[in-house]
């Protein structure tokens, strides 16, 4: 009987540990972790306990009213008229109506209760042999380390046999893309009868369902090499199906992981990619070689490659600006400094950039592919510090090269005065003539240590302070054979003896008597 109490002790402690784990589980929502952790217990205690507790009802499976259920036929409504209407459009409406809901549930209401249109089929397209090129552009972002443009990827494809050309450019302009269409097109040997390209600018100018306004340059291209040109429907990506895989074939498969260096080293690694990997790889719809298949059945549809020669250069005409600069691609380049104002055609390739007035080249300049670069040719400037001395501060006049960084200095400093520099010009050229370079230079330095500039100081510094005296240097004739010549005094002698004897007396008066002679004394 002792132990009839200690028996009841242990089911009442039973209990209670019990209840409080059906407490912490059902009201407070605790795991089997978090209880075992609070009161000290195994987590399979915990889990025999609650076994024996009653069972969790499950969650109801009817939805919970919303505010929205009232608004929902208008929701539906307005979607029905209008099927692109938008939350906020929708909130707007339902405002006026009494809803006071936030934005984000009418957000989720609209997504699901918005008509879905039906799932359009397509039809597998088919080429026969030589009957299109695909074409299109692939953007890479910033990929060259240092260059300040974005990489593109020239993508051309031969629709039936999928033989891929690749080329990597930093533009897609007009000009750039002429270049890649004639490489790609002597890459494939042969001219296809048609190209279908996306709706590039380059192409096309304007689409609309019942009109395509294609670019005019692109059409004369297109004659001179024979294709017609197709240009895709919008936001049809699949009638371009041929193009757009391969453009996720050197994404996945050539991209990742290359280091280059610049433009060059990343075409050689792709035409190396190209030729070894992507074109001899069996292709997954075709199970064939690309290549194979273009070498024996492909090729021999092509149609030949015209001899018309065709303008694929880069080609704008654009004025000159006083800075004897035009700007071209978001660069500039110089041209002779009196070409200024005027209007100039730029011609460039992937290489050089010229400019043309009328019929004559006047500049040439190697093409910078960054951004923002000034080109000078030195020979543009040539005469203009002549024109306008004041420009010359910082650089001295021709005759006084001589003087150095304490010419320089002078100038600098007479400059910024109001008097003329070409006035001051000539007089220091003339003292230079006459007391040469070393002297005029050390008595600029003299005049300056005394606070003033000026051709009077220094002259009076050279004449009456060091008392030179002016020797002009020999006249130089800008000829090395003339001024080499060198000849000897006349001897002025000779002439003495032409000359006669000087008379004393006029030969027609009668000679002076000494009586004559003392009567005038």
């Amino acid at each position: 009987m002792a132990r009839l109490p200690k028996l009841a002790a242990a089911l009442t402690e039973q209990d209670t540990r019990l209840s409080e784990v059906l407490r912490l589980s059902l009201v407070e929502g605790l795991s089997i972790r978090a209880i075992a952790k609070r009161l000290t217990l195994s987590r399979k205690t915990v889990r025999r306990l609650l076994a024996r507790g009653p069972e969790r009802t499950p969650p109801s499976s009817d939805p919970r009213p919303s505010l929205l259920d009232t608004y929902e036929a208008e929701i539906r409504r307005l979607l029905g008229e209008t099927p692109e209407f938008t939350a906020p459009g929708i909130l707007e409406r339902l405002r006026p109506l009494g809803y006071t809901g936030g934005i984000t549930i009418l957000r989720d209401r609209v997504a699901k209760l918005r008509p879905r249109p039906p799932r359009e089929a397509f039809l597998t397209l088919d080429f026969k042999p030589g009957a299109a090129y695909q074409v299109d552009w692939a953007d890479f972002g910033f990929a060259l380390p240092g260059c300040p443009r974005r990489v593109s990827a020239f993508v051309m494809v031969a629709c039936y046999s999928r033989l891929l050309y690749l080329e990597f450019t930093l533009s897609q302009a007009m000009g750039t893309f002429l270049r890649c269409m004639e490489r790609g097109i002597k890459f494939f040997g042969g001219v296809a009868t048609a190209d279908i390209f996306d709706n590039m600018k380059t192409v096309v100018l304007s689409h609309a369902p019942h009109a395509t306004v294609f670019n005019r340059r692109f059409l004369e291209y297109a004659k001179s090499r024979d294709f017609a040109v197709v240009a895709c429907n919008v936001r049809k990506g699949n009638e371009k199906g041929r193009v757009e895989r391969p453009i996720g074939f050197v994404r996945s498969r050539f991209w990742p992981g290359r280091r280059f260096s610049d433009l060059l080293d990343l075409n050689t690694q792709a035409m190396t990619w190209r030729d070894d990997i992507a074109n001899n790889r069996r292709h997954e719809e075709t199970g064939k070689v690309p290549s194979l298949v273009f070498r024996h059945e492909e090729q021999k549809k092509l149609k030949p490659i015209p001899d018309t020669v065709f303008d694929v250069d880069d080609v704008e005409t654009n004025p000159v600006t006083k800075m004897f600069r035009v700007t071209f691609d978001r660069n500039r380049y110089s041209v002779p400094w009196r070409l200024a104002s005027q209007t100039v055609l730029v011609r460039a390739d992937d290489d050089v950039v010229s400019v043309w007035l009328g019929k004559k080249q006047i500049a040439a300049h190697r093409r910078s592919w960054k951004v923002g670069e000034d080109i000078e040719h030195p020979s543009h400037r040539e005469g203009l510090l002549q024109t306008k001395p004041r420009a010359a501060a910082g650089a001295l006049p021709p005759g006084l090269v001589g003087l150095d960084d304490t010419g320089v200095e002078y100038f600098k400093i007479f400059a910024a005065g109001g008097r003329s520099v070409h006035r001051e010009t000539v007089r220091l050229v003339f003292l230079v003539e006459l007391f040469g370079e070393h002297a005029t230079r050390d008595a600029m330095a003299e005049v300056m240590t005394s606070g003033h500039v000026g051709a009077e100081y220094v002259e009076y510094v050279l004449r009456h302070k060091k008392g030179l005296t002016p020797a002009p240097a020999p006249l130089r004739l800008g000829d090395p054979v003339l001024d080499a010549l060198s000849l000897r005094d006349p001897d002025l002698s000779l002439y003495d003896e032409l000359v006669p004897t000087p008379m004393t007396r006029d030969p027609g008066s009668p000679p002076t008597t000494d009586e004559d002679s003392d009567e005038t004394r």
